[in-house]
């Protein structure tokens, strides 16, 4: 029997299945309390230990895990929903029914504002039924204790639930749902884990069934012959020698490409100083921010992105100043209420309600850049004009740094990118935000993955266009998104002009391995290849017909 679904990562395993928990089934017709005051007070410890235990998870995670955990956990501790709970205990309803109904009023809301609020509606599903299994007394949902090294199977899985996953005996993930940068996907990429999602068919599948995952074909076969076995653990061995090759990037002939990573906190910086990395091409600062009740002080900041500058010496570190609101709100700022929160108030445009924020940040990342004597790149993100691309430019320069930039996630910007890149040093292309925009589609939202397939053809018109100007005002455009990890994909960005590929760790030794096999006249006839393409399907299907056999035998690209 063979599974299919969207893969994540190059990787593939072997491994029995360990189902996760299913969610708590909660009746309509439970009996009222007989003492509502008592049941209220129970039901506000058993929010009080939920929250907590979010936090905690929060506080012992890192990077992008630490920060959609901080995220959840805040959802947890929003009186709101306590609130709204213990009125209805109040009313004469069941805790759990009275915590089920009120979460799926916020979620219902979530949803219908769409955008970044609809995958909001997922986590605060996991901290509903957190709550409710504790009321019930049953086992929250999610990752059981393993007694084996086993595939997690399951409908879906919050960031709280990969908070908890044990990597030794963790294989890899099968998920019935979610999309391929979904809050799963993405931190299964940073762990490094196979993972399959939109595997709708594994709800057939029970605990100890024996299962081989293909990450870079996208499936899972169910009882796998001697033959499947053997090409699995080859992969695996074949994935782990490209691990020992810590040499710069770049194309068979000499064309140097920056190969960096995507990080989020100093302690990342910390596990990077070790790595074949050239460098950071993405240091999301918003981690201390979302993790704060308060606006983090000048010298807190100053003392992390100093730490990171330590860590990294010479290498290339690019901060990203705060990128919050929408799904990522902050405890200390009070934003209005948003029908559209993706297209609202958000990252850059912050300043216009709070430009102290930008003020402190700017300058933590001078001082800690005199403190260190490092060279830090900085950009900002979700610009959408000139002025907003001169603005910023201006305030870092006044702040003291070098180096500024801005993100290109808005089509505005792309299409007039040698308008914007005539007033900063550099910009780093956001792939992901790139074509949720482009195409109109919520990049959250699984069912909507084929319209975010990487290889659309105008979000590929859009980055080439990019890198044109960059090539003619002869200034570095890199790529930070989701595609940047995709070794077809980087080959074509490479042929494109693009400078820097910024992914996450587990992505570099199969991007370092494809560039090192091609030539960069090689590249940019992969890329005119997929940018001559009508569809998605056939830009990527132009471009692998022209990767050497090797490389697309190796890292599985068929």
């Amino acid at each position: 029997m063979l599974i299919h679904g969207v893969g994540v990562g190059r990787n593939a395993v072997v491994g029995p299945v360990a189902r996760a928990h299913p969610v708590p089934v909660v009746l309509a017709n439970v009996p009222a309390p007989l003492d509502p005051e008592s049941a209220v007070s129970a039901l506000t410890e058993v929010i009080g230990e939920v929250s907590a235990s979010l936090r905690a998870r929060a506080d012992a995670a890192s990077g992008t895990l630490k920060e959609v955990l901080s995220a959840t956990a805040m959802m947890a501790a929003d009186p709101a929903l306590a609130k709204g709970a213990a009125a209805k205990v109040r009313s004469g309803v069941a805790p759990a029914r009275a915590v089920w109904d009120t979460a799926e009023s916020f979620i219902d809301m979530f949803k219908a504002a769409g955008g970044y609020m609809a995958d909001r509606a997922t986590d605060l599903a996991s901290v509903r039924d957190r709550i409710v299994a504790r009321l019930l007394g049953l086992p929250e949902p999610g990752v059981p204790a393993l007694d084996r090294a086993s595939v997690i199977v399951a409908e879906d899985l919050s960031p709280a639930d990969t908070a908890v996953l044990d990597l030794d005996l963790v294989l890899g993930l099968v998920i019935e749902r979610g999309g391929p940068t979904s809050h799963t996907a993405i931190i299964a990429g940073q762990l490094g884990l196979p993972c399959i999602v939109r595997a709708t068919a594994a709800s057939d599948l029970h605990d100890r069934d024996v299962v081989a995952v293909d990450a870079a074909r996208g499936t899972v076969t169910v009882g796998p012959d001697e033959e499947t076995i053997t090409a699995v653990s080859m992969r695996r061995q074949a994935l782990e020698s490209l691990n020992s090759d810590s040499g710069p990037g770049g194309t068979s002939d000499g064309h140097g490409v920056q190969l960096l990573a995507n990080i989020g906190t100093a302690e990342d910086a910390d596990r990077l100083s070790s790595s074949a990395a050239e460098g950071v091409g993405l240091f999301r600062t918003e981690v201390l921010f979302l993790d704060s009740t308060t606006a983090p002080t000048l010298e807190e900041q100053a003392g992390t992105y100093a730490r990171a500058l330590d860590a990294l010496g010479d290498r290339k570190v690019v901060f990203r100043t705060l990128d919050a609101g929408a799904d990522k709100p902050l405890a200390f700022v009070n934003q209005l209420d948003e029908e559209n929160p993706a297209l609202g108030i958000r990252a850059y445009r912050l300043v216009r309600t709070v430009p102290e924020l930008l003020e402190v940040q700017l300058a933590a990342i001078a001082a800690a850049t005199e403190r260190t004597g490092g060279s830090p790149w900085v950009m900002a993100p979700m610009i959408a004009t000139v002025e907003e691309a001169r603005d910023f430019a201006a305030a870092a320069r006044a702040a003291g740094i070098g180096r500024v930039g801005v993100m290109v996630e808005i089509p505005a910007v792309a299409l007039r990118a040698r308008d914007v890149l005539a007033e900063v040093d550099f910009v780093s292309i956001g792939t992901n935000d790139l074509a949720q925009y482009t195409m109109a589609a919520d990049r959250l939202r699984g069912e909507l993955a084929d319209l975010l397939n990487i290889w659309q053809p105008a979000v590929l018109d859009l980055v080439a266009s990019t890198a044109d100007a960059g090539a003619e005002l002869d200034k570095p455009v890199g790529v930070c998104g989701e595609s940047a990890g995709d070794p077809v994909m980087a080959l074509a960005l490479v042929g494109m002009g693009v400078t820097s590929l910024s992914m996450s760790p587990a992505s570099l030794p199969g991007v370092r391995y494809a560039l090192r096999r091609h030539t960069q006249e090689r590249c940019r006839e992969i890329a005119l290849a997929a940018l001559s393409a009508r569809t998605a399907s056939e830009a990527r299907a132009a471009a692998l017909a022209l990767v050497d056999r090797e490389v697309r035998d190796t890292l599985a690209l068929d």
